[in-house]
């Protein structure tokens, strides 16, 4: 046990064996207040933003739409899809194909925004203040009793609502209760775990009324017994702002706010549930194998507005962040905008900018392209300077076995790389390559430098190319 874990236990933090603690380098960003992004002139709405089939688009070039407008329907022959819904107020232009920030690529709906569009924003330049209207203002403890279940459930699958923290699973899907494995606990992910990323942690403390009705509304229509808000403890704020929600908001006193010990990857559901509870999720199986839902704090935020609101899941919170941003930032943007937008918006790139990331340093994807669009699934871009990225030569595996001390899931990295790197899938499933969550942990303390989680991941692809 380092001695980060022994004070961690100490102080009653709750904790998972392995890890690492990269620096967390939040200060850049964790002090910056949310802004709203003034709306671009287009938005590019990716068609496949979500786990499951893509949507199929429903709108025809030219046609006008609204902020909310459904431009997606979901694939109903499909068990897993959800609904897109337009970001900006203008004029659907033809399909195009684009790349995604994971890499992949979808069709989306290019909308531009119209004359009238074009008007609100001369006259007033920072355009409608959509925190307000997501997130702000009141949240009352009857609200959320006028509502079924099954309301709830409807109005999340028609709000298009998937997990924000990047996995991107239909959450109406998740809000179902299950006969053979019912859930007797909702746990609420404020791990953001990431270095660089704040945007979770700056909607904490900036609309916790907002978390905290979303987690009671998730909790009603699957029918727990009780809810528990994890949340890192570099995080005081949030965790002040949280606490103080779950006092005014839950009558029934069934939701507790549990402090982590700040580590790498916490926010992982599978190295925060053993964390929380001391269960271990089976290797291939679920959080709900072990009676527990797992759900982020933006999409709770996100389930609030859509039920008492009527909100459609169509802007995000997203930071900007890093030592090659001018000013980092937390953004409320529309979804769709391109990262040249976002990144323009901090001030743009600094002199020594040198690679951009889709997501954090440990399991975000470099971007070459600022043309791709913001999806649901991305909580922050950071960029990182050419100093940052000067790392030592590539050599063969030292068999220091440093991977295999931190991997969280108890795997054995470099073989299941070894076995990638030479065509040998079948041995790689041997040594559970599917179980791997990416986190990127091995590669982060690998001294020969080898690309741990490339490997894995092209394995990951190969695999599932060949099971289609």
């Amino acid at each position: 046990m380092s001695i980060a874990d022994c004070l961690a236990w100490l102080r009653g933090e709750a904790s998972f064996a392995r890890g690492v603690h990269p620096p967390t380098r939040k200060s850049l960003a964790a002090d910056q207040p949310i802004e709203i992004l003034p709306p671009p002139a287009m938005v590019t709405v990716p068609l496949q933003q979500h786990a499951g089939a893509a949507a199929r688009a429903i709108c025809p070039p030219r046609s006008r739409v609204e902020v909310g407008s459904l431009i997606g329907q979901e694939d109903e022959s499909a068990a897993v899809s959800a609904r897109v819904h337009a970001s900006l107020a203008g004029r659907v232009q033809p399909l195009v194909g684009v790349t995604l920030p994971n890499g992949r690529h979808s069709l989306a709906v290019p909308i531009a925004g119209d004359e009238v569009h074009s008007r609100t924003n001369a006259a007033e330049p920072q355009g409608i203040d959509w925190f307000a209207r997501l997130y702000g203002g009141s949240w009352h403890v009857e609200d959320q009793q006028r509502y079924f279940p099954r309301d709830i459930r409807a109005a999340v699958q028609q709000a298009g609502i998937v997990g924000l923290g990047g996995a991107g699973f239909p959450t109406h899907l998740k809000l179902l209760p299950q006969a053979t494995r019912p859930a007797h606990t909702l746990l609420l992910n404020g791990c953001e775990c990431e270095p660089y990323l704040t945007a979770d942690q700056r909607l904490m403390v900036e609309a916790p009324a907002a978390v905290v009705t979303g987690l009671l509304l998730a909790q009603k229509a699957i029918g727990c017994e009780r809810a528990v808000i994890a949340v890192e403890e570099n995080k005081p704020e949030a965790i002040a702002a949280l606490r103080g929600a779950v006092e005014q908001l839950d009558d029934q006193g069934r939701t507790t706010v549990r402090v982590c010990q700040t580590k790498y990857p916490m926010g992982g559901e599978r190295q925060l549930i053993p964390a929380v509870f001391g269960l271990e999720v089976p290797t291939g199986g679920y959080p709900l194998d072990v009676g527990i839902v797992v759900l982020n704090v933006a999409t709770a935020a996100a389930i609030a507005s859509a039920v008492l609101r009527g909100h459609k899941l169509t802007h995000r919170v997203v930071s900007i962040s890093g030592e090659g941003i001018r000013e980092p930032k937390n953004l409320l943007a529309p979804i769709g905008t391109a990262l040249s937008e976002l990144i323009a918006a901090c001030g743009g790139l600094a002199d020594d900018a040198c690679r951009v990331i889709a997501g954090g340093p440990m399991m975000g994807f470099a971007v070459t392209d600022l043309s791709v669009p913001l999806t649901k699934g991305t909580g922050g871009i950071t960029v990182l300077t050419r100093r940052q990225l000067a790392a030592s030569e590539q050599t063969a595996c030292i068999r220091c076995g440093r991977c295999l001390d931190v991997c969280p899931l108890g795997l054995a990295p470099t073989r299941i790389a070894h076995a990638v790197r030479h065509g040998q899938l079948e041995l790689a499933d041997q040594y559970d390559m599917m179980a791997c969550c990416d986190c990127g942990c091995c590669a982060y303390v690998c001294p020969a430098q080898i690309p741990l989680v490339q490997y894995i991941r092209q394995g990951k692809a190969q695999r599932l190319r060949r099971t289609d």
